[in-house]
């Protein structure tokens, strides 16, 4: 089993940056793929960001390309969601997932275990 706990959410304003961290249980999260994903209140779990297992593959979300940056150190179970430019439709609570296959993944029902989730509010 794998936890994985989000945290570094809060309340910013517009232009305002932040960076989540998701760190994850277990000796083996160097081969997880991971990614971050997020929800609004009345919508659907929406793609963010996903990483492979070695870092070296990165996919976004065409919403936060170029804003976003996600990165992981292996080292420390941990990977990140830099979020840059924030706009208030950024708001949502976002979820680290972990794919155990390694892959970078867009659909969220291909991975294999969740956070609890952060919430970021970006008032205008």
């Amino acid at each position: 089993q794998v936890q994985l706990v989000e945290s570094g959410g809060g309340l910013v304003q517009a232009g305002d940056s932040l960076r989540l961290s998701c760190a994850a249980s277990g000796r083996t999260f160097s081969t997880y793929g991971m990614g971050w994903f997020r929800q609004a209140p009345g919508k659907e779990r929406e793609f963010v960001a996903a990483i492979n297992w070695s870092g070296g593959i990165r996919y976004y979300g065409d919403s936060v390309k170029g804003r976003f940056t996600i990165s992981r150190e292996n080292a420390k179970n941990t990977v990140y969601l830099q979020m840059n430019s924030l706009k208030p439709e950024d708001t949502a609570v976002y979820y680290c997932a972990a794919d155990i296959g390694g892959r970078t993944l867009a659909d969220p029902k291909m991975y294999d275990y969740w956070g609890q989730g952060t919430q970021v509010t970006v008032s205008s």
